[in-house]
């Protein structure tokens, strides 16, 4: 419940701080006094969005907090406040939010900063407020079938259709978008296999094109190479008979150095010299022959490497690359595709087996849905009937029809509420109820709510709009009742319902240009003022306090 509200600097509230207590919680005032103001700063703190204009004027910002003392764990709240790192103890959550002069705002449970999404996901779970503009819901056919599944206790199963309808969509749009590109690639198939075919049958090789450039030029030159490696090798060894070649020549002089090495000391090194000089001029001549061997002076190995490297440069240029490289990663990304398109057309296979599987499963669930939902119908209209005869519509006829409609999140149904004040040909709620019979119908619907939730606190801002003596009195004894079992604050402008509760605050507000609104709890006497007012307006009489006296001790 909630225990506790603390606000500073919001509208017309400069500071304020006030504690509630379990049961019926009455809020009255007069019009304009701030009772809207108090819901707003509930609303802000669990959740809606942060605006500016909510700063009081002056102000740097505002403040509002509120303390929830809950009676036991609840396994949502639990596992909403293990996700974002906060503690709590299971029976304790002091909530706040801080909104600056920029809009922007802070939130905090606990003291530890969170998200103002937690705050919203919280909200669910701790207050269901009942705004004045709420009761237009009561004609919206998935507030209805949020209503009568909450009767049919589906939760759960709801919870499994919503998660089965997720994943079908999800489903869906993956096997569109792969069959989407299937076509495509069906489409292209043709010229891509075509290319890469063309490309394959090059048989390209990473490095070819350098390899053969240089043979090309050395074919383009080969008779040139050859003359000038002979001329090299005749200059070792020349070709008249008598003369001797390098070789030997050198060898020659390391023999006459060696005989002189008695005489002269540095001969020897000299003759080893020469002959080191004579062993690598002897490798240098037969790298040159070996050169001179492998040279091939061949038109027709010419004509060949020109054509390959012509292919190569058609190819390249074909396919805008500037390199060999480049030409090799197109033919492997034209393999890949034409890979892919066998690879992807398997996964859409996988995919629709899967799809039959959950459209299977979801169907299986909407059609428990629908059949708790049918069972559920009966009983649900005749409470619901019942109550609204009780509130002085003795004749009315309420029914819940379940319907067919698209799938969705919720599964295969809609709802209709059918009503009848008189009894008599009930039509569609929307066509036909007053503002007064939707207030009515409402109350009876978050009474009957009341018992199938375990929302500790509910709030009701003028569901008694609409209505006034007997039938006032009769709702204000049903949201008392609602208070045996759960907190429920009811702002009103009805003595009959004012009269009911545990305790009663009043909403008030100065005058002047800087007036501040502001709450405080009324006792005894209090009371009887408060409700004398409200039954006579401005000028209260003897007649109002003995009026109000009945009210509140009958």
């Amino acid at each position: 419940m909630l225990s506790a509200l603390h606000i500073k600097n919001y509208v017309l509230i400069d500071s304020l701080d006030v504690s509630f207590p379990e049961g019926l919680v009455i809020i009255t005032g007069q019009t304009g006094a701030g009772k809207s103001i108090l819901l707003g700063a509930l609303s802000l703190l669990l959740g809606a969005k942060a605006d500016a204009s909510v700063i009081k004027d002056g102000a740097d910002s505002c403040v509002v907090e509120a303390e929830f003392q809950m009676g036991g764990g609840d396994d949502f709240i639990d596992s909403l406040l293990a996700d974002n790192d906060v503690d709590w103890d299971g029976t304790n959550l002091i909530i706040r939010r801080i909104v600056n002069a920029s809009g922007r705002s802070r939130s905090f449970i606990n003291d530890l900063p969170v998200q103002v999404g937690v705050l919203s996901g919280l909200s669910t779970h701790l207050v269901d407020i009942h705004s004045q503009h709420q009761s237009l819901l009561l004609t919206d056919r998935s507030f209805q079938l949020s209503i009568l599944d909450r009767y049919a206790g589906n939760s759960a199963l709801l919870e499994h259709c919503k998660s089965l309808f997720k994943e079908l969509q999800y489903t869906r749009a993956e096997l569109s978008s792969l069959t989407s590109k299937l076509e495509r690639l069906s489409a292209e198939r043709d010229y891509t296999q075509a290319q890469f075919e063309q490309l394959d049958a090059a048989r390209l090789r990473s490095g070819e094109l350098e390899e053969l450039e240089a043979e090309q030029k050395q074919l383009a030159n080969a008779e040139q190479i050859k003359e000038n490696l002979a001329a090299v090798r005749s200059l070792w060894e020349p070709e008249d008979a008598g003369g001797l070649s390098i070789a030997a020549s050198l060898k020659e002089a390391g023999r006459l150095l060696s005989r002189i090495k008695e005489y002269v000391p540095s001969a020897e090194q000299l003759s080893q010299r020469i002959d080191s000089s004579r062993i690598e001029l002897e490798d240098i001549l037969e790298e040159v022959s070996d050169v001179y061997s492998t040279v091939d002076v061949s038109p027709d190995r010419l004509q060949s490497v020109e054509e390959r490297m012509s292919l190569i440069y058609t190819l390249m240029r074909k396919h805008g690359c500037s390199s060999l490289e480049e030409l090799i990663a197109v033919r492997d990304s034209l393999s890949g595709a034409l890979f892919d398109s066998a690879s992807l057309e398997e996964k859409a296979e996988a995919l629709r087996a899967a799809l039959l599987l959950k459209e299977k499963e979801y169907g299986s669930v909407c059609k428990d849905l629908h059949e708790k939902r049918v069972k559920a119908c009966g009983g649900f209209s005749s409470v619901i009937e019942n109550s609204i005869r009780y509130l002085e519509l003795e004749n009315a006829v309420f029914k819940a029809e379940v319907l067919p409609s698209a799938p969705s999140l919720t599964g295969t149904d809609s709802i209709v509420f059918t009503f009848s004040a008189n009894g008599r040909n009930p039509v569609e709620l929307a066509k036909c109820a007053s503002g007064g019979e939707i207030s009515r119908i409402m109350l009876c619907l978050k009474a009957l709510m009341a018992k199938y939730t375990k929302m500790p606190t509910m709030v009701f801002d003028e569901i008694d709009s609409g209505v006034s003596g007997s039938v006032a009195d009769k709702m204000g004894s049903m949201i008392c009742d609602m208070g045996s079992e759960m907190q429920v604050f009811a702002i009103t402008h009805l003595p009959q319902v004012a009269a009911k509760g545990k305790a009663h605050y009043l909403v008030s507000k100065g005058s002047g240009p800087d007036a501040v609104s502001t709450v405080s709890l009324l006792d005894r006497e209090g009371r009887i003022s408060e409700l004398a007012r409200m039954l006579s307006g401005s000028s209260v009489t003897e007649a109002a306090i003995a009026n109000a006296k009945s009210l509140l001790f009958e």
